[in-house]
This record gives structure tokens, sequence and C-alpha cells, in this order.
């Protein structure tokens, strides 16, 4: 079975969160443009996953992978990194990292996630 929750981002056309059997996938999450920091973005950004998380009935610790957009690479994007830490620990997940413009100028952070909470 196949369920969505509504966008986030206030565009119908992208799911928050899509659960296909025992998994989640996590689209779109950002936050924090009001500050051009890589973690104070990375931390809003995290803390907005969190959210569709538990809409969803899942935490960090559901969390499998995570892709997560640097708007650039620069010596500091290694604070986004350094987020990751306080908010999963020694149990992270699997990640992948890459840089992409982004709509909104502001915008230096996004994540999409897959996370697993069984069927």
């Amino acid at each position: 079975m196949i369920t969505r929750l509504p966008s986030h981002v206030g565009d119908p056309t992208c799911a928050s969160v899509v659960r296909a059997g025992g998994f989640l996938f996590l689209a779109h999450h950002a936050g924090g443009f009001e500050r051009r920091d890589y973690a104070h973005q990375t931390r809003a950004t995290l803390h907005a996953l969190g959210e569709t998380l538990r809409a969803a009935g899942a935490g960090f610790e559901h969390v499998v992978q995570v892709t997560l957009w640097l708007r650039e690479y620069s010596d500091e994007t290694r604070a986004a990194w350094d987020v990751f830490g306080e908010v999963f620990g020694d149990a992270p997940p699997a990640r992948m990292t890459a840089t992409t413009d982004f709509f909104d100028p502001a915008c230096l952070v996004m994540v999409d996630a897959v996370a697993y909470v069984g069927d």
C-alpha cells in the first residue's frame, strides 16, 4: 500500500513523504533561510525533516539514507556535516552529499531521506 502526506512547501506536485510498504521516502526538506549559515540551515532542515518523520509515525532512528544537497562546497560546508553528529549521534544513516543550485537564492541546504519503519 502507498500513502502520501501533503506537501509541506505549498507545492501540490511534491508530497512531503510517501510511505511504500515499510519505507518512507522524504523529499524537499529545507529551512533557516533567514541566516546565510550552513550549520543554522542544516539544523533547521533536519528539524523540518524530524517534524515530517513524526507526522508519519517515525523518528530519526528510522532514517537509513540521506542525500544532503548543498549550494556549494567550501570550508563552511563542513559545518553541515557536523550537525549530522548532533542529530544522529553514533548511529548515522548512510549519506551522500552533492552540490546544486536551488530555486530560492537564500537556500544553502536541503535534504531527501529514506526511512524504514517496518511493514
